[in-house]
């Protein structure tokens, strides 16, 4: 079916990529948009790529979409919002001509939406002060140190006023459809999920990652009460005696719990929970390892790079040094490979 014309203007969004960007979730992105088209026969959408340049940028998988326009060409008249599309190290695209920009763009009223970690520019630009958002779960951490002041979930997606950002992965799928549905109505966004095979339309109130009491089924309550009071105390750790009082069961029986569910000792358990958390902020924040080590509830520097090699097998400060060598050395490959 060929989209008919329509009298209307079609509700105009741009896309800012950024180096590194995830490809599923953009593609997703736009996949609703262009099935919300088809289905309905009109032009209902259009869209634009944009990047700062104005050259076409690597998303994450290393494949390059155009034609891209720069950001100084795109036409703010009509545009319904701007989505930054990030990926993966995006604290390198956080740059102040980027940040400047989108500022630009907040002050000529443009809502603004974010993909997958586009929510941590946006927040850089101070542009997500007093909202709620989200951002993919492995940067949760790293976002909440370093943005007091913005209201982060780690749900599927958040829509607040003229802000809308989504976890990554296919979690934009169900953020486009929620936007679709507010100004085509929810019989199209039914037809849209038919058309894409998708099981159910999930909403804001969905989370990211399987609850661990769908992994051990609703038989283990207490374990995942525990597990969720860890995950909620990481900074300020709490004893596994009041673990076991808070939860109404003995130390015994919950060490018993997590041996037979989790095959560890409910310690090791907690431990691994803050040394993952450490390792988000080391490897995507510009926190000192004395800070990370506080926020994650150890008691000196010296005690949690110790913890870290040994479960990591490398020295915070030489994990730091070796992830950053090997961002600049992918930039000086993909720079050779452009020139040549």
């Amino acid at each position: 079916m060929k989209p008919s014309v329509s009298l209307t203007k079609p509700i105009r969004y741009a896309f800012l990529l950024l180096p590194n960007y995830s490809m599923i979730t953009f593609s997703s992105a736009v996949g609703c948009l262009r099935a919300a088209n088809y289905i309905s026969g009109k032009q209902l959408y259009e869209w634009q790529l944009v990047t700062i340049s104005g050259q076409p940028i690597s998303a994450s998988n290393g494949l390059e979409i155009a034609p891209v326009i720069p950001s100084s060409d795109l036409d703010l008249n009509n545009l319904e919002a701007l989505i930054v599309c990030g990926g993966l190290m995006i604290d390198q695209a956080c740059n102040q001509n980027t940040l400047k920009w989108l500022r630009k763009l907040a002050n000529n009223k443009i809502s603004l939406g974010a993909l997958c970690t586009g929510s941590y520019l946006l927040a850089a630009s101070g542009l997500l002060e007093g909202y709620h958002c989200t951002i993919h779960w492995e940067n949760l951490a790293s976002m909440r140190e370093t943005f007091p002041n913005v209201l982060i979930s780690s749900n599927l997606f958040a829509i607040d006023r003229d802000r809308f950002t989504c976890s990554g992965g296919n979690a934009s799928l169900d953020m486009m459809l929620q936007l679709i549905s507010k100004k085509q109505g929810a019989e199209l966004v039914a037809s849209i999920s038919e058309m894409l095979i998708l099981e159910r339309i999930r909403d804001h109130y969905d989370i990211q990652r399987i609850p661990l009491r769908l992994q051990l089924g609703n038989n283990q309550p207490k374990l995942t009460e525990t597990v969720a009071l860890m995950e909620a105390n990481l900074e300020e750790t709490i004893s596994l005696d009041e673990l076991a009082q808070y939860v109404g069961i003995s130390r015994r029986q919950l060490e018993r719990l997590f041996q037979k569910h989790l095959k560890c000792v409910p310690s090791r358990y907690y431990l691994e929970l803050r040394l993952s958390r450490a390792r988000q902020l080391l490897l995507q924040s510009n926190l000192s390892i004395i800070d990370i080590s506080l926020a994650c509830g150890f008691i000196s520097a010296p005690h949690f790079s110790k913890c870290y090699r040994d479960f990591f097998g490398i020295p915070p400060r030489d994990e730091r040094r070796r992830f950053s060598m090997a961002y600049k050395t992918s930039l000086l490959d993909e720079s050779t490979v452009k020139l040549s």
